[in-house]
Formats: structure tokens, C-alpha cells, sequence
């Protein structure tokens, strides 16, 4: 993507922030950009003041990625059950990261994930955990510890990525504000 193509984006997820705060109808997107158009998988991420305050998103493209980048900012805005929703008085200091996701694939032999290149997606049974390929960048793990914490967040034992729980592995596009 363009620089410009990722400040419409970063744009247009502010505005669907700032729409659904204030009570008024989710922006559309304000070009005929074919790649808008598309359907991709994509998550954003929040923070204030540096702080993690909500991400979600699609790994799937279900929807064109304008609109997956505006249900997932509003998601992460007021749908993180792990955070209190953004208000008015936290809005200016929000910062929005948006990052495009590939189609997941299998991963056969470990060795293939790539540190800050590569997102997991561990499951087995009913149980699902993701962490995007930014995460184990900014906390600084190894492989191992990339693996273990996406069992954790899968709600399986840490080391169940050995024991046959299903490993599957994306890129993304990650551009921030």
C-alpha cells in the first residue's frame, strides 16, 4: 500500500471513531481506491498515551477493507472487553495502527516463522489465539516464546503448540499514525 492509501485508512478509522462517539453514521470511504474495495483481513490496534487500549479486527476477508477497518476500529474502540470504551476527553491521544492481513496458511516445520515478519494463529478444539507480527517485536521474544504466549492466548497450556494444537502463520502490512 501507498503512503497515501495508508493515511485514507488511518484517516477513515479515526472517523468512525469520532462518528460512533458522537452518535452519528459510520463514515464511507471517500475514494473509489480499488484496493478499499477488496476483501481483506485486517485489525486495528489502539493506544493511548502509548497504552494498549483495544484491538480487533477480521483474519478472514469477509468485507471490503474499508469497511473491516471501520467495524474494527469501532470494535476497538468500544468492543474490547479487556479496556473501558474511549471517550471525548481520550480521543485527540488515541493512536490508531491498522494492520492488512495475508490469508493464513499452515505452518509445517517451525523454523518457516519468521520474528516480527510472521502472526500466529494457534488452535485446537474450540480454542483460538492470534497475535500479530508486531507483538513478539515490541516484547521482545524469541520464537519459543512467541508460540507459548499464542497457546496463553488461546486459553490452551503453553506448550501445546508441541502437542498438536493446529499452527498457522500470516504477514501483514502495519502502518500506524
Amino acid at each position: 500500500m501507498t503512503r497515501e492509501q495508508q493515511e485514507s485508512l488511518l484517516a477513515l478509522a479515526h472517523r468512525a471513531i469520532r462518528c460512533h462517539l458522537e452518535g452519528k453514521a459510520l463514515p464511507e470511504a471517500e475514494t473509489d481506491d480499488p484496493l478499499f474495495q477488496e476483501k481483506r483481513g485486517a485489525f486495528v490496534t489502539l493506544k493511548v498515551d502509548g497504552q494498549l487500549r483495544g484491538c480487533i479486527g477480521y483474519v478472514l476477508p469477509h468485507k471490503s477493507l474499508y469497511k473491516t477497518v471501520i467495524d474494527s476500529a469501532v470494535a476497538a474502540a468500544f468492543r474490547d472487553y479487556r479496556f473501558a470504551n474511549i471517550d471525548r476527553e481520550e480521543l485527540e491521544r488515541t493512536e490508531v495502527e491498522i494492520s492488512v492481513l495475508s490469508l493464513p496458511k499452515p505452518v509445517k516445520n517451525i523454523s518457516e516463522i519468521k520474528i516480527g515478519e510472521h502472526g500466529l494463529i494457534i488452535s485446537k478444539g474450540p480454542h483460538k489465539g492470534l497475535l500479530l507480527p508486531q507483538v513478539p517485536v515490541e516484547w521482545d521474544w524469541d520464537l519459543e516464546t512467541f508460540l507459548r504466549h499464542t497457546c496463553i492466548k488461546a486459553g490452551l497450556p503453553e506448550d501445546e503448540w508441541k502437542r498438536g494444537a493446529k499452527i498457522e502463520q500470516f504477514s501483514a502490512q502495519v502502518f500506524a499514525d
